[in-house]
C-alpha cells in the first residue's frame, strides 16, 4: 500500500473518532421533587402559551386567583414537563432526518500461504448510497412536519392543563361555598332539635318531633360530610396538577366570575376552527407528514445506487484503480408493499382529522344548547330565591314576635338554603362549560361585556 493510502486512510479514521460523542451518565433521583411551596416554583410569563396569562401578574406571596393557578399549573405540570422532552425528541429526530448519510469505507488485506505470490494483496474502497439523497428531501420534509406536529399538541396539551386548572379552581371556590350554606343549614337544624328537646323535657313536644329534626339534622351532616370529602379530592387534584407536595396548603381568592355569553359570536367562530385549535392544526401537520413519507416510499420504488471507488493490489504487486456501481432491480418487490401501507396511514388521518373536527362541532353546539338551559333554569332558581328570602325575611319578624312557631320558620329558612345551594350547583356547572368551551373553540370566548349572568 502506498504512503499517500495510509495517509488518506489515517485522516479517514482520525476524522471519525474526534467527531464522536463522549458519554457521560445521568444517575435517577429516588426521592420526589415535589416542591412544598409555590414561592418554590419560578413563573416566567413570557414563556406562557395564552396571551391573557403572559399579561397577569403572579404574586406568589398572596393568595391566588384562577388566573395565577392556571399560570402555576402551565409552569409545573408534570405531564407537560414529559411532553417537553418529547418536543426535544422530535427535534432531534428532525435534526438526525436532515443530516447527510456518510460513505462507506471498506478495506482488505490478503496473506499469501503458498504459490508464486511475491506480496499481499490489498483493496481499499470508498462508496456512497446515491439513493439516500434521492429520498432525503421527502424525509426531511415529513420530519419538519412531525416535529410541528409535537409542538402543536405540547400547545394543545397546555391549554388543556390551563382548562383543567381553571376547573379545579372553580370546583374548590363553588364547593367550599356550598359546605357554607350546608353549615348554616346545620346550624337551623341543631337549634331546633336542642329546643324541642328542651320542650320534651317539659312535656311540651313529642317524640316524633324529637326524631323529624335529629333524622333532617343526620341528612345535612352527611352532606357536610359528603362535600367536605369532595372538597378534600379537589384540592388534591389540584395540587397534583400543579405537581406540589400534596400536603401543601393553597390559599385561593376571587369568586369566578364570566360575563355574558356571545352564542352567536362562539358559532361564528366555527368554520375558523380548523385553523385556530391546536389539536386540530397538530393532525393537519400529521398529515403534512404523511404526505411526505408517501413521497418517501413512491420514490423508494425506484432502483437503489450505490457507486464507489476502488483502490487494490493483488499479490504479484500489480496496482488497480476502479470504480464500481451497484444497482436494484426493481422486479419483485418494487416498494410496493411499503406504498400500500403509507398510503393506508394518509388515509386512516385523513378521516381521523374530519372525526375530530366533527365531534368539536358537535360537542361545542351540545354546550351551548346545555348553556341555555342552565341559565334558564338558574334565572328560575335566583327568582325563588329572592321570593323565598321575603318570605324568610318577613317570617323571622313573625317568629320573633311570637307570631309563627319555630318549626314552621325553619322550614322555611331551610327551603331558602336548599335553593341556594341548588343555585352554587348550577353555577358551578355553567362555569365548568364555560371553561371547556373555551378550551373548544380554540380561544377567548367572545362575551358581552354589558351584563354577567354567574358571579
Amino acid at each position: 500500500m502506498s504512503m499517500n493510502f495510509r495517509l488518506l486512510l489515517s485522516m479517514l479514521v482520525l476524522a471519525g473518532l474526534t467527531a464522536c460523542a463522549s458519554y457521560h451518565p445521568k444517575p435517577l433521583d429516588l426521592v420526589p421533587r415535589l416542591p412544598g411551596s409555590i414561592r418554590d416554583i419560578q413563573v416566567n410569563r413570557r414563556t406562557l402559551p395564552l396571551p391573557q396569562l403572559r399579561a397577569h401578574k403572579f404574586d406568589p406571596n398572596r393568595p391566588l386567583d384562577m388566573t395565577e393557578v392556571a399560570m402555576l399549573a402551565v409552569v409545573n405540570n408534570p405531564q407537560l414537563r414529559i411532553a417537553r422532552d418529547d418536543v426535544g425528541v422530535a427535534r432531534a429526530q428532525a435534526f438526525a432526518a436532515g443530516l447527510l448519510p456518510d460513505p462507506q469505507l471498506s478495506f482488505s488485506r490478503d496473506y499469501p500461504t503458498s504459490g508464486p505470490a511475491t506480496t499481499s494483496a490489498f483493496g481499499l474502497g470508498l462508496s456512497y448510497d446515491v439513493g439516500a439523497l434521492l429520498v432525503r428531501s421527502s424525509v426531511k420534509g415529513a420530519a419538519k412536519a412531525e416535529a410541528r406536529k409535537i409542538d402543536l399538541n405540547l400547545l394543545w396539551q397546555e391549554w388543556q392543563v390551563v382548562s383543567q386548572a381553571r376547573l379545579l379552581f372553580v370546583r374548590v371556590v363553588e364547593q367550599e361555598d356550598e359546605l357554607g350554606l350546608l353549615h348554616q343549614a346545620r346550624a337551623l337544624f341543631a337549634r331546633r332539635l336542642q329546643h324541642v328537646r328542651r320542650a320534651l323535657s317539659h312535656g311540651d313536644a313529642t317524640l316524633d318531633a324529637e326524631s323529624i329534626d335529629l333524622v333532617a339534622l343526620q341528612k345535612v351532616d352527611q352532606q357536610i360530610n359528603d362535600t367536605a370529602r369532595r372538597i378534600n379530592q379537589t384540592r388534591h387534584d389540584l395540587n397534583a396538577l400543579l405537581g406540589i407536595a400534596p400536603e401543601a396548603k393553597l390559599e385561593l381568592t376571587g369568586i369566578p366570575t364570566l360575563p355574558a355569553l356571545d352564542e352567536q359570536a362562539v358559532i361564528g367562530i366555527l368554520p375558523e376552527l380548523a385553523r385556530r385549535r391546536p389539536d386540530l392544526l397538530a393532525l393537519q401537520a400529521g398529515y403534512q407528514a404523511q404526505e411526505q413519507r408517501v413521497r418517501e416510499a413512491i420514490l423508494a420504488q425506484f432502483p437503489a445506487i450505490t457507486i464507489g471507488i476502488q483502490r487494490s493490489r493483488d499479490n504479484t504487486d500489480v496496482y488497480s484503480a476502479g470504480f464500481g456501481v451497484t444497482i436494484s432491480l426493481p422486479i419483485f418487490n418494487r416498494n410496493r408493499g411499503g406504498i400500500a401501507v403509507e398510503k393506508a396511514t394518509r388515509q386512516r388521518l385523513h378521516d381521523e382529522f374530519h372525526l375530530r373536527l366533527d365531534a368539536a362541532y358537535s360537542e361545542i353546539h351540545r354546550i351551548l344548547d346545555d348553556q341555555q338551559l342552565q341559565r334558564r333554569q338558574l334565572h328560575e332558581v335566583k327568582g325563588g330565591i329572592e321570593a323565598l328570602a321575603r318570605v324568610v325575611s318577613s317570617a323571622r319578624a313573625a317568629y320573633e314576635s311570637g307570631n309563627m312557631d319555630e318549626q314552621s320558620y325553619i322550614r322555611l329558612a331551610s327551603s331558602l338554603l336548599d335553593k341556594r345551594i341548588e343555585a352554587t350547583g348550577l353555577e358551578q356547572q355553567i362555569l365548568e362549560q364555560r371553561v371547556a368551551l373555551q378550551t373548544l373553540i380554540g380561544g377567548e370566548l367572545p362575551t358581552k361585556e354589558s351584563t354577567a349572568e354567574v358571579n
